[in-house]
């Protein structure tokens, strides 16, 4: 199986992903603010069951193709980078209002929700470079069943991403006031998202082929 040291260098790989900005952590936030905490946690097992999707998908080997046929990895890179500059313009454009804002959104029924966090994070491009990106990294056929292993790290990773993003849903509606007492930390907060998106894209462009 996977050695301890590797499974927590993959843990702190998977922190770094959900503590990243991007369709999830939106999506929740302003569902947890606009909806309360409930309709939060009903978003977030949606986005969990996205995350099955996406474990599944390598278990079985489906993101070798984009391994093994370069135009679709490439592909998948520029569109997931262009995603990102698009959500980064989003955040700093005039008169855009930051994701920790309260808005009136219409309430959705918990059907609803559940599908908008599946869908939200089955297309998040973020994610489905990561499993490519990181997987093969932390998964070696002497060690056993390949299907085996890829399901430890797709469990190991949906289980931070659920921890992290639940803390998040249910202290959503907290840092909202607080950024509401603040408006300054509040427009500031914007920009430095939109930087932070802005940054992964050029970085997601510049990451050479992987062979």
């Amino acid at each position: 199986m996977i050695p301890l040291h590797d499974l927590l260098i993959f843990c702190g790989a998977c922190l770094l992903l959900v503590l990243t900005p991007g369709p999830n952590m939106m999506y929740l936030i302003s569902r947890s603010i606009c909806q309360g905490r409930m309709a939060g946690v009903i978003s977030l097992f949606g986005v969990v069951a996205g995350f099955m999707v996406h474990m599944l998908a390598a278990a079985i080997g489906l993101s070798a193709i984009f391994v093994a046929v370069p135009m679709a990895y490439d592909l998948l890179k520029i569109a997931g980078a262009v995603y990102l500059l698009w959500l980064a313009w989003l955040a700093v454009k005039p008169g855009a209002k930051s994701m920790f804002e309260p808005r009136a959104l219409p309430a959705d029924s918990p059907k609803r929700l559940f599908m908008m966090g599946f869908l939200t994070n089955l297309l998040n491009p973020k994610v489905a470079i990561f499993y490519v990106s990181f997987f093969p990294q932390f998964i070696n056929p002497e060690r056993g069943s390949v299907f085996l292993q890829s399901m430890v790290l797709g469990l190991t990773q949906t289980t931070v991403s659920f921890t992290i993003n639940l803390v998040i849903a249910l202290s959503a509606a907290g840092i909202a006031t607080w950024f509401a007492r603040n408006p300054v930390w509040l427009a500031a907060q914007r920009y430095v998202m939109g930087f932070v998106l802005a940054a992964l894209a050029i970085r997601l462009l510049l990451e050479p082929r992987r062979a």
